[in-house]
């Protein structure tokens, strides 16, 4: 995590914390909405930007089992969100990003002797590489037979935006080609390298038969999400403590639809800074005057409410080359929030 990532988080923390203290309490909606969280590396000091401590960890697992969570496999909560299916409040489900050899020699015995199911993303490059600090397929075979989701992220981790869709045709069905050699079947779920995304990206998963696809950006997955860039709340040492991990793992949903621009990759030809904006559903309007939106180069931003469903967001700078986010809160009740984020991607030779 890059120094503006850093402090964009941090005033958006402080921000809430405000707003908490501040913020009347509203009860909050029932909805068919889980959330995802994500890890990448446990115990791994050398690598804060991608890794939780031992200690961090540790405290989310209690508080999963003390804070009255559900958790579910990953396939599950798709498919239940997807159907329109009730879940129990305070669903979660976790997954854990390429397939790190810590995720075996630490998280995997903790997540077993707790019962705790969980969803592995595995770039097979690396893999079939014998790359140091990953996974071994024994290993991989060893979590599958021990009830572990293995999902896909590709054959070599690339920034699939960035490349063609011919090529990125070429890193699914090499990597799917491995998957089903190595362990008898091809992954269902995928999540995009770096959390990167677009149209295209989106169509070629869904040709190669991904029934749902995951990036990088904060947010709960409800039946008005995109399934095929579905949000997680990330974790690592800067912002894996426990009382960030309590605000992910209980947030609520901010129901949206006809959210612009459509595509988030802002290639060639498209408006920097875009003309970002959605249209809220639900109860959540009865309180919409409570919403605040952050966007990670340049803080809070103006909102403009278009009626009584349509919010814009006006941002005074354009986004700068790589990955920026907008991130939309609203208070409910017991200090939990309605969240809605994306991430957008600028290349660099735009």
């Amino acid at each position: 995590m890059n120094v503006t990532s850093y402090i964009f988080m941090r005033r958006i923390l402080f921000s809430l914390l405000a707003l908490m203290l501040a913020a009347p309490v509203f009860p909050a909606i029932a909805a068919d909405s889980a959330v995802v969280l994500m890890y990448h590396r446990v115990g791994e000091s050398s690598y804060p930007s991608t890794n939780v401590t031992i200690e961090q960890f540790e405290s989310h697992l209690a508080e999963i089992a003390r804070g009255g969570y559900k958790v579910v496999p990953l396939p599950t909560l798709v498919k239940a969100v997807r159907e329109g299916r009730k879940l129990d409040e305070k669903t979660i489900a976790i997954s854990i990003d390429d397939a790190f050899s810590s995720v075996y020699r630490e998280a995997w015995p903790r997540f077993k002797k707790a019962g705790i199911p969980f969803s592995l993303f595995v770039a097979t490059d690396p893999v079939d590489n014998r790359t140091g600090g990953y996974m071994s397929w024994d290993q991989i075979r060893e979590l599958r037979d021990g009830g572990v989701t293995i999902g896909s992220q590709t054959a070599t981790h690339p920034h699939m935006p960035l490349q063609s869709a011919d090529r990125n045709r070429v890193e699914l069905e090499k990597s799917n080609a491995r998957f089903r050699k190595e362990l008898g079947n091809v992954p269902d779920l995928i999540a995009y390298p770096y959390g990167e995304y677009s149209l295209a990206v989106g169509k070629v998963a869904r040709d190669a038969g991904f029934v749902a696809g995951f990036g990088q950006h904060s947010g709960v997955v409800n039946g008005r999400s995109d399934f095929f860039y579905l949000p997680r709340f990330a974790f690592n040492e800067s912002f894996g403590d426990l009382r960030r991990f309590r605000m992910a793992a209980r947030a609520l949903p901010i129901p949206v639809t006809d959210v612009t621009p459509a595509d988030p990759f802002l290639g060639t030809g498209t408006t920097n800074p875009p003309a970002f904006g959605f249209t809220v559903e639900g109860p959540v309007l009865k309180r919409l005057s409570r919403l605040a939106c952050y966007a990670s180069h340049e803080g809070p931003a103006r909102i403009e409410r278009l009626g009584e469903q349509r919010i814009e967001v006006r941002m005074t700078k354009p986004f700068p080359n790589g990955r920026s986010r907008i991130n939309c809160t609203l208070p409910a009740q017991d200090g939990r929030w309605h969240w809605f984020g994306l991430q957008f991607l600028v290349p660099r030779n735009r």
